[in-house]
């Protein structure tokens, strides 16, 4: 696919003023002022057809109008002005918070919690993690809500709904009410304690009910109160919020700061692929401002009990719908593709791989040995390198660094608190039989 530079696009600096364009406003409500911003971005682009564009407001959350279909519904991603990004943004001091990207970033019009700039931790075979449990609350998601919480805050929406039982709903609920919006949190009855007590704790609405429920809810609360959803409204492929996945691109952004160039490759926990392509849209950019001269590939890791990615890669499709079997990896068992993911895998020459709960249990213990203690899903990344490489059919090695991306804590695993683990009683000869036993 050609990907045009987005260098012919002229700013937009205010929304439309018509309430009937305005899917987030109420008829009785009018445009609030938009405040300044760094923000470079130029309008929306639909992913179906790279040549289809669209202002810049409102955000459309049902997915590109002109080229979805019936069989699938097709995102929208956020064009720039690329020959305007100041000369040394990418040469100042690192620091948390999205601020510090703002050129590349639509206009982040709600405060953040100083999320992004975290670590990048070698492993002792060399391979680097890339650990997003370090974000404000303990996943990736918070790059994504600082962008769809800030779009819904200058579109003058009355509040913020998203249907998640895990790291989403947290990370929506916090930058909601550090936004000053109320939040709606539409989950399963099962959700981790440890999800549910953050939700909570941040003052959101939950609802719950069975995951069919989910989504005929969240647009009801869209279209008769105004609320602006950060999680998807369609049912034929993933979209989602069109900005929300530019907050993922700063992933890339680091990595290639802490390195000094592109990864040979990257292993992503891939559920609808939102991840993935803001990975590798950041390095692509990086390339559009000719400070890299390639990108790396870009492996989407799902679980076996799922696969919509690799089934929609393995038949040529632009998404798929798969049945979806029994996993403790609940944050990435999505029955439902979206088309983000294929573009990421097939401009990255990557591929989509599979792995089991068995894998990802054995890398969450790999890191937990390393000092990093993840959520069974944020493993998958590790865990379709390990199985990757023992593949005789794979490429061979390359010569330049492999990252694995980690998203989250391992507080917000479904199984955390709820099962006894082996304890050694306050005795001096079982203490001392125990401290023999452990390794020098």
């Amino acid at each position: 696919m050609q990907r045009p530079n987005s260098r012919s696009g002229q700013p937009t600096s205010r929304p439309p003023r018509s309430n009937a364009t305005r899917p987030d406003l109420g008829p009785e409500q009018g445009p609030r002022p938009r405040p300044r911003s760094q923000s470079l971005a130029t309008g929306q682009r639909s992913l179906g057809d790279p040549a289809v564009h669209y202002s810049l407001w409102p955000p459309l959350i049902n997915g590109c109008p002109r080229t979805s279909t019936d069989a699938v519904a097709y995102p929208l991603e956020v064009d720039y002005a690329y020959d305007r990004v100041p000369a040394d943004l990418f040469g100042r001091p690192a620091t948390h918070g999205l601020e510090r990207w703002a050129p590349l970033l639509p206009p982040l019009a709600a405060p953040g919690l100083g999320e992004g700039n975290t670590p990048l931790v070698q492993l002792p075979d060399g391979v680097y993690v890339k650990d997003e449990s370090r974000n404000p609350t303990w996943s990736h998601k918070d790059r994504l809500n600082r962008v769809a919480v800030s779009a819904a805050k200058a579109s003058g929406a009355r509040g913020v709904v998203v249907a998640s039982s895990g790291n989403h709903g947290a990370a929506a609920a916090a930058y909601a009410a550090r936004a000053g919006l109320p939040c709606v949190v539409i989950a399963s009855p099962s959700a981790p304690p440890a999800v549910a007590s953050f939700v909570r704790a941040y003052g959101a609405l939950v609802v719950t009910g069975p995951h069919e429920s989910w989504k005929p809810l969240t647009r009801r609360i869209v279209e008769e109160f105004g609320y602006q959803p950060v999680s998807s409204l369609t049912s034929t492929a993933h979209t989602g919020h069109p900005f929300g996945p530019e907050g993922y691109k700063t992933i890339a952004y680091e990595i290639f700061l802490d390195l000094g160039e592109p990864p040979e490759a990257v292993y992503v926990p891939t559920g609808y692929g939102e991840l993935l392509f803001g990975v590798w849209k950041g390095f692509h950019e990086l390339t559009l401002l000719g400070l890299a001269d390639r990108t790396p590939r870009l492996y989407a890791c799902e679980p076996a009990a799922a696969g919509a990615l690799t089934t929609a890669i393995r038949t040529g499709r632009p998404a798929a719908q798969v049945p979806v079997g029994p996993t403790e990896a609940y944050g990435i068992s999505c029955a439902v593709g979206g088309y983000r993911g294929v573009v990421a895998v097939r401009e990255s020459r990557g591929a989509a791989l599979t792995v089991t709960d068995e894998r990802m249990a054995a890398a969450r213990d790999e890191l937990a040995g390393q000092g990093m203690w993840v959520e069974l899903s944020s493993a998958a990344g590790l865990a379709g390198l390990r199985a990757h490489r023992e593949d005789p059919a794979r490429p061979g090695d390359a010569s330049g660094p492999v990252v694995c991306v980690t998203t989250s804590s391992g507080f917000k695993d479904s199984a955390t608190a709820a099962r006894a683990h082996p304890t050694v009683p306050a005795d001096w000869d079982t203490v001392a039989a125990a401290l023999r036993g452990l390794p020098d």
